[in-house]
């Protein structure tokens, strides 16, 4: 009997570990948070973080423990600039579009991800709409924007992932006289809407 009870409880593990990690799947979710964006230091001026948000959707194509994560979101980046004693709140909106590629542990329905890709973004700012901006990146008009590199982790519990991210700016940023790089943290939860 203890025979039998081992090779089940076996076998049911491989099933679900097969189907977290093994076999080709695709979902598509929600998802939203908060960023703190800081510029790189300057010189000329010194800026301190502030709270901003992103929200959007996100797709995800993966087998054998490995994924591609596609994702587009509305970004708000809040900075405290000190410059020459005055003081100045910088606010950046964006749509931004990471490419992260990276792997999956984990099963019964919790899994750690470890993920690293390009992330491209879309400013919308007085020269460029909300719309022109998604156009933009829904051809992936990619000249004149921004780019950046994200690398982060997540926590995946039954339906809900929980995301903490590092973006590193690649592109130079002009504020006044000097060149930054805007940089930041973000945690974000997100929901998939449908499984394949």
């Amino acid at each position: 009997m203890k025979k039998i009870i081992l090779t089940l409880t076996i076998f049911a593990v491989s099933i679900c570990f097969a189907n977290a990690q093994l076999l080709p799947s695709f979902q598509f979710g929600v998802k939203g948070g908060v960023n703190f964006a800081s510029l790189s230091s300057s010189s000329t001026f010194s800026s301190s973080n502030q709270a901003g948000y992103l929200g959007g959707f996100w797709a995800r194509v993966g087998a054998l423990g490995f994924n591609f994560q596609p994702e587009i979101y509305l970004t708000g980046k809040n900075v405290d600039i000190s410059n020459n004693g005055s003081e100045t709140k910088a606010k950046f909106t964006s749509i931004d579009v990471p490419l992260l590629f990276g792997g999956k542990i984990g099963a019964f329905g919790l899994g750690a991800r470890f993920y690293t890709g390009p992330l491209v973004s879309f400013a919308i700012n007085k020269n460029q709409s909300f719309s022109g901006a998604l156009s933009n990146a829904a051809a992936f008009n990619y000249h004149n924007q921004n780019f950046a590199w994200q690398v982060g982790a997540g926590l995946d519990i039954k339906k809900i992932s929980i995301d903490l991210r590092y973006e590193a700016g690649i592109t130079k940023q002009s504020y006044g006289n000097a060149q930054t790089r805007v940089n930041l943290f973000n945690l974000s939860l997100a929901v998939p809407l449908f499984k394949l």
